[in-house]
């Protein structure tokens, strides 16, 4: 009784807090408060005219920090599956491989200039991989070059696990990565994020070697339903899932936003981008690349790209129908065919040209409507000596979820997390409770048996 005297005079004292504060504030003179609302409302007026930069590429989480060097003697390793962070002027820059006999491998590197950086269509960006005579592995390297705009770029180099083929021992191979500029253009060291992705190597005689001579390469029959609100992210790391379906989402000049859409064995992707009317600033304007849209590989590989002028009017960009994913496509002489050789998650990168802002407001993004079909049935996996799940590609379960809830991955793996710490509750709850019906169960017995002793 007493317990409960004392809680209700600690509500009534909180109670009275509360009134007294109330009480104070309205006490304040009329014309103060007014005066500070309308402050307060000009200062929040003042920001929403002022445009917000337009955010930066988001690196990954958990990236080592590397420095790459100017020979391969002093060249530091770069470990299979690992994401590392470093800076590139224009020049050359070396990194150590260890390179087993039963798999391909990938090694990209994504540039990211500042917003303000001068580019031109001479410079870009190079990754190839060699041996330590200096010879390059044959057909391995990429190259990844600048239009107009200062954008985040990826190249990627390829041992490529092929019988009878160079570069194909066990040891010491180095990736040279390249960055040329103009004498005119940016010349400041860039942020570059580096990763190597290994590919398991297949049964003997478990997928054909040969490129297919035809697909199914009808125009995609794109989907018109109403379109739902999904903003994508910054880059690779961050980029939105997205499943069939339209999206909704909008763009400032200069920006780039990423999606990632899961593709299975045997799936095609159709794919199209759409802006629509911005507000003018000026009677007539007109940019050459105004919209651009880009689809990249699960290993961050270019599969195709395509753009189109804008002039503050309507704009549309449809990419052409992938091949179907396929093991074999990796042996095609085309590149969009080459690029569709894995499982897992293709990247979409929708680019709104800087020279927009010369005729739009900045300060009003466009709208933007992305439109996703992913057709054809999930086809039988090849046969893998290693979990292809474990190399970071592959589609599953949690990826379809991803796609379904348009996840980011951080957003996935937080969720992942939250599932687990979940089941540990629930479970740790679970055996809290059948430890007490037990404890009581044997105070019981124990009751009882005391009872017909005495």
């Amino acid at each position: 009784m007493r317990g409960l005297v004392r809680r209700c005079r600690r509500v009534r004292a909180i109670v009275l807090v509360g009134a007294v504060a109330a009480g104070l504030v309205g006490g304040l003179p009329g014309g103060a408060v007014h005066a500070a609302d309308a402050a307060s409302a000009a200062s929040a007026a003042e920001r929403a005219v002022q445009p917000q930069p337009v955010p930066t590429y988001r690196a990954a989480e958990g990236a080592r920090t590397i420095e790459g060097k100017l020979t391969t003697a002093e060249a530091p390793l770069l470990d299979a599956g690992a994401v590392y962070s470093d800076t590139i002027a224009p020049g050359e820059r070396f990194y150590r491989l260890n390179l087993d006999d039963r798999s391909s491998v990938y090694v990209s590197a994504v540039v990211q200039p500042p917003p303000e950086a001068k580019v031109g269509y001479s410079d870009g960006i190079e990754v190839e991989i060699i041996t330590t005579e200096g010879r390059r592995c044959q057909s391995n390297s990429g190259r990844a070059d600048f239009g107009y705009d200062p954008v985040p770029l990826s190249a990627v180099a390829v041992r490529r696990l092929e019988e009878d083929a160079e570069c194909q021992g066990q040891g010491t191979y180095f990736a040279k990565v390249t960055r040329t500029a103009a004498k005119d253009s940016d010349q400041r060291p860039w942020p570059v994020e580096l990763r190597l992705q290994r590919e398991p190597g297949l049964g003997t005689g478990s997928a054909p070697t040969t490129a297919p001579s035809v697909w199914p390469s009808a125009s995609p029959a794109l989907p018109g339903t109403d379109p739902v609100a999904r903003t994508g992210g910054t880059g690779f790391n961050d980029a939105r899932a997205l499943d069939s379906g339209v999206w909704r989402d909008d763009l400032r000049p200069g920006q780039t936003r990423y999606y990632r859409v899961p593709l299975d064995w045997g799936q095609q992707l159709g794919l199209s981008a759409e802006i629509s009317a911005a507000r003018m600033t000026k009677q007539y304007g007109s940019a050459s690349n105004g919209l651009s849209v880009s689809l990249y590989s699960p290993y961050r590989g270019l599969v195709d790209s395509k753009d189109t002028s804008y002039d503050g009017k309507q704009a549309g960009v449809t990419l052409p129908k992938t091949a179907p994913v396929a093991y074999e496509n990796r042996f095609s002489d085309a590149t969009e065919v080459r690029g569709a050789r894995l499982a897992g998650w293709y990247y979409v990168a929708v680019t709104l040209g800087g020279k927009v802002a010369e005729f739009t407001e900045d300060a009003t993004p466009v709208p933007l409507t992305v439109r996703v079909q992913v057709s054809g049935s999930p086809a039988k996996a090849p046969a893998y000596k290693e979990s292809l799940s474990a190399a970071g590609f592959g589609v599953g379960a949690d990826e379809r979820a991803a796609a379904k809830g348009g996840l980011t991955a951080p957003e996935a793996d937080a969720a992942a997390e939250n599932h687990s710490a979940m089941r540990i509750v629930a479970g740790a709850g679970f055996g809290t409770g059948t430890l007490l019906l037990l404890v009581l169960g044997g105070w019981i017995l124990l009751a009882r048996r005391g009872g017909e002793t005495a």
